[in-house]
Order: C-alpha cells, then structure tokens, then sequence
C-alpha cells in the first residue's frame, strides 16, 4: 500500500511539472509556458486551436500564443518544473550596476524592472518578504520601499526617473544608493533628504 501512495505521488508531481521556454531581458530573464505536443495542450484554452504544423508553441502571457523558435535572440534555455521556473532575483536582477527603475528596499538593495512590470515584481518582491499580501505595493511602500520609475511625459527629450516614496520618507542607505546612481539631485530625492537626515 505504502508503495503505491509513493509511485501515485510521484507520477502527480511529474504531471504537474510544466516546460517552459526563459528568455532574458536588460533587466532580468522572464518566461512562457512552452508546448511541444498537442497531448501537452489538453485542457489549455488552446487546445484544438494550436495544430500539429504550429509546434512548438509558447503562450505570450497575454492571452495569445506563438510559434516557437531557438532563433529568437532573447532565448535563452528550455526548463521543466513545478511551480515559477525563476527566482526573484532572476527575474529582476538585483543590485544590477547599470538600475535605472524598479525597487528599492529600505537597506538600498535595488530590483530592476523594465517600464511596465512594477507590479509584478511587487508581487514577488512582497511575497518574498511579507508573505501572500492583497495590496503588494502598497505593502512595499508602507514598508519603506522606494518605487523608481520613468519620468517621461512623452515632450522631454530624454526620459528620466522619478523617485517615490509612499511614506515621504527615506533611509540613508536609500540616500547614498541613490547618490551612487546619480539621482541625488533629483528634487523629489532633495526634498526627502532634507526631511530625514536629521533622524539618520
């Protein structure tokens, strides 16, 4: 009986793993479910749509699929796993020499994100420290957390980063982070700076 609970948990979990195809990004590796078989796609939208002349397919995480191809210069390797094929500190590289947005932690360390994942790496990033939260960056925020993001209103010539802060605040390690990637000067940062050195 034993033997047979351990032969049936063991084909779960090998019906659980999934494949997925990672590419990388400047600012950290990010990945889709990856199908090679029409068996694979059973149960997914997709099946009976995707064709045998279609695969290997990969899901674009926005609702759509397409072809799959290991010349697409972002590739970088197939995995197969259960559960997030990443880690948060692959996904949004952190402490990366050449930040420009994403997160900061009250400690200064830095996770980069491109324009529009904030909210996912808030996601993971409150996961990672507070646990399954319902408001993410909020948490982070409440928390200390700095939000850098792009200050460009579509007129500048060049696009810039503004740093906020929920709580209006700042620690000095976040001060002298910030001074490393040239966004001392920044007035948001100037006025934080002046409000909390005091209390450094």
């Amino acid at each position: 009986m034993q033997s047979f609970r351990l032969t049936l948990s063991r084909s779960v979990r090998t019906i659980m793993k999934k494949k997925y195809a990672i590419y990388k990004s400047e600012t950290g590796y990010y990945y889709y479910e990856y199908y090679d078989t029409l068996e694979a796609l059973k149960g997914t939208k997709f099946d009976g749509i995707v064709t045998e002349d279609k695969l290997p397919v990969v899901l674009d995480n926005t609702g759509g699929y397409y072809h799959f191809t290991e010349d697409d210069f972002m590739f970088d390797r197939l995995v197969e796993c259960e559960g997030c094929p990443l880690k948060l500190e692959q996904m949004f590289f952190k402490n990366q020499d050449c930040f420009k947005l994403g997160w900061m932690s009250p400690e200064g360390d830095t996770y980069s994100c491109d324009y529009t994942s904030h909210t996912k790496a808030a996601i993971m990033i409150a996961e990672k420290f507070f646990g399954k939260v319902k408001y993410p960056e909020r948490t982070l925020g409440k928390a200390g957390w700095l939000k850098i993001i792009d200050s460009w209103d579509g007129t500048q010539r060049e696009h810039g980063q503004f740093v906020y802060s929920l709580t209006g605040r700042i620690t000095k390690r976040q001060a002298d982070r910030l001074f490393d990637l040239g966004l001392y000067a920044n007035k948001e940062v100037k006025s934080m700076i002046d409000e909390c050195e005091q209390n450094w």
